[in-house]
């Protein structure tokens, strides 16, 4: 039995053969072999063939020529030449021999076995060269024939350097395309076991992620590469996730905790009530009962606008609005709620303001900023609400701001407000819930704005900027 060791060992390089890299490598691999073997092999028959051919031309000239010296000086011209050229070592081969086969001049020594004269024909054969260490075996190409007077003439050449050349080229082909394939086989499986390791890495961070702990991460290598731009694209869903996941526990958290006391109230009072057992106390409890319920469905309302409009359901509502229309019309809805508190609400909105956008939701989403700017946008100097509204375009975008001149938000506290269920302490004994400015915030992430709290010195300006709808 083998140790757990190197069982996991074989799995892991067994592993490798199965990733895509190892595979994308190999079919890369069997291209380029086969498209080098075709050009090598190309090159090896071009070249082979050329020098067969240019050995072919010269033996074709020797034979034509001693067949001119035959006609103009007869047998003793061919004799006298054959003799002159066999003292050249010029790797030619010639054999002149009587009818009856005996040698009459040449540098071969008989005629080979090969040839059987019946006709003029090719051949190739062994023989022997003289060297300074012996005799070595060589092989020659050869044209045969027979003269008129049944003298056997035999031209050739020696093609043992040209055999050996061939040869040459034939085992760096093969060499090279074994080289090639061990080369390719290593590379394909260094990088399949870089890219299996930071797979292996990604899925142990999954793993992780998924037996609970939501603050892993992907491993990132920082090179920039195709792994590297999915793990940060992961981290940031991811990151969103947690978010989510924080934000479901914070308004699990402060449900339980807002809904606690007016129930406990409700369950008070209606106990009271019965203890008391006065028609009265009947009455002013459920009228108690129905205001504490009007809040309570309030409350719930506007989670469900916040959750509704943060995971986009409302997306498909979309449309073309004139934000400024929308801003006169909340304008003019809340102006008597600001004169009735001695305060004022003016607006300052330049042309069209044309984003698309739901128009419900807009609409609350400004009626949310204004009505927090009523309740909490009391001047210190007066005592009375001073509230200004204005639109705009700035560059690209529409840019709607409700501001007034109360206490304001110090700037760590900006993004916590808009968090759900974040009160600060000065606006606890305001009625409210909390749930104003983060709706207005899942209001913008749907329509792809932002929501900006700056100081109004002294007061809070919010800032409401939407992408503006270009004109056809």
């Amino acid at each position: 039995m083998s140790p757990p060791h190197q069982s996991s060992n074989h799995s892991s390089y067994w592993k490798l053969f199965h990733t895509s890299t190892f595979r994308l490598s190999a079919v890369y691999l069997i291209v380029f072999i086969l498209s080098v073997g075709a050009i090598l092999a190309y090159i090896y028959w071009n070249t082979a063939g050329l020098l067969e051919r240019q050995t072919d031309e010269t033996i074709r000239a020797e034979v034509q020529g001693l067949a001119d010296q035959y006609r103009i000086r007869g047998l003793d011209g061919v004799l006298d030449t054959v003799r002159r050229r066999s003292s050249d070592e010029s790797g030619s081969i010639y054999l002149l021999t009587t009818p009856e086969g005996v040698r009459m001049a040449g540098n071969l020594v008989s005629v080979p076995d090969e040839i059987a004269i019946e006709d003029s024909g090719w051949t190739e054969f062994p023989f022997n060269v003289k060297t300074s260490t012996g005799t070595e075996p060589h092989r020659a190409r050869a044209y045969y024939t027979e003269l008129p007077g049944e003298n056997v003439l035999v031209v050739g050449r020696d093609i043992e350097d040209m055999r050996q050349f061939a040869t040459i080229i034939r085992n760096t082909l093969i060499t090279g395309t074994l080289i090639a394939l061990a080369l390719g086989i290593g590379g394909g499986l260094l990088t399949s076991r870089n890219f299996l390791r930071r797979v292996d890495a990604i899925t142990d961070a999954s793993r992780s992620i998924m037996r609970g702990d939501l603050s892993g991460r992907m491993p990132v290598q920082g090179t920039g590469d195709e792994l590297d731009r999915l793990a940060s694209s992961l981290n940031q869903m991811l990151d969103q996730i947690e978010r989510l996941m924080r934000g479901m526990q914070e308004v699990s958290s402060n449900v339980a905790h807002d809904l606690r006391t007016p129930l406990t109230r409700i369950k008070a009072r209606a106990e009271s009530a019965l203890r008391s057992g006065v028609e009265g106390d009947f009455k002013a409890a459920l009228e108690q009962t129905i205001d504490e319920s009007d809040r309570l469905l309030q409350t719930f309302t506007a989670l469900l606008s916040i959750a509704k409009a943060e995971s986009g359901q409302s997306r498909e509502g979309l449309q073309p609005v004139d934000a400024a229309v929308i801003l006169n019309e909340v304008a003019e809805l809340y102006e008597p709620f600001a004169e009735d508190q001695g305060g004022s609400l003016k607006t300052d909105i330049s042309g069209e303001l044309n984003v698309r956008a739901n128009r419900q939701l807009l609409a609350q989403a400004i009626s949310n900023l204004v009505d927090n700017a009523l309740k909490y946008g009391e001047s210190p100097a007066s005592g009375f609400p001073e509230i200004r509204v204005t639109g705009g375009i700035e560059g690209d975008d529409a840019v709607i701001t409700v501001s007034d001149r109360g206490r304001g938000v110090a700037p760590e506290d900006r993004q916590h407000v808009l968090e759900r269920f974040v009160r600060l302490d000065e606006s606890r004994s305001r009625p409210g819930n909390g749930l104003g400015l983060s709706l207005v915030a899942g209001v913008m992430k749907l329509h792809d704005g932002q929501v900006l709290l700056e100081d109004n010195g002294p007061g809070l300006k919010v800032k409401l900027v939407l992408p503006r709808l270009q004109a056809a």
